[in-house]
């Protein structure tokens, strides 16, 4: 919502600067250049209280124990989702911060295959890079022992004798474990001024 109303003020100011170069179109074009280089490079951005910020991205970490669709329900009331893990260095991140701050314990991520079996799928309804998983060695293996429904959600967690990241298993959707959310960093107020 903060930046809804940022973005509200920044296209006010624009107007503004619209209606006072509108007799010299060069000077408003190189002023709008400068401004977006401006807004692509600003060092403001930064998360709430209760996220951690790694680069762009907020994630937060729910002490909270629900089932996959309640976890997805609590990230979306704080303004994000289950976090995506996009990269190698995002996966090392969680890793360190799980190990670090929550020994022995696991986290719902935002990937299932709850849609149709073996069709991987994050919340953004993007698939799978499957040139980038982390999963437990055996894993996924949709085990039906405790749920006849499967294993169609993606938790990630410590393991004994786990190698290096390879942490995600698939659990039957209806167990209450933590997770992990992400929203992108909120940005400060931009002012446009042309000179």
């Amino acid at each position: 919502m903060h930046t809804k109303q940022s973005f509200q003020t920044l296209r006010d100011e624009l107007e503004a600067v619209k209606r006072n170069l509108t007799g010299n179109p060069v000077r408003f074009i190189n002023c709008l250049k400068r401004f977006s280089l401006q807004v692509k490079n600003d060092p403001r951005s930064k998360c709430e209280h209760g996220w951690e910020q790694y680069g762009r991205q907020c994630y937060y970490f729910s002490i909270d124990l629900l089932t996959w669709s309640k976890s997805r329900d609590e990230c979306r009331q704080k303004g994000g989702d289950l976090v995506q893990i996009d990269s190698r260095e995002e996966q090392v991140k969680h890793t360190a911060a799980e190990k670090n701050n929550f020994e022995w314990v696991v986290f719902w991520i935002g990937l299932t295959d709850s849609e149709k079996e073996g069709t991987w799928l994050w919340v953004d309804g993007s698939s799978l890079n499957e040139s980038l998983t982390f999963w437990f060695p055996g894993e996924p293996d949709n085990w039906t022992g405790r749920d006849s429904d499967g294993a169609d959600c993606v938790r990630m967690g410590k393991k004994a004798g786990a190698p290096d990241l390879k942490c995600w298993f698939d659990q039957s959707c209806k167990y209450a474990y933590r997770s992990i959310c992400e929203k992108p960093a909120e940005t400060g107020h931009f002012t446009l001024h042309c000179v």
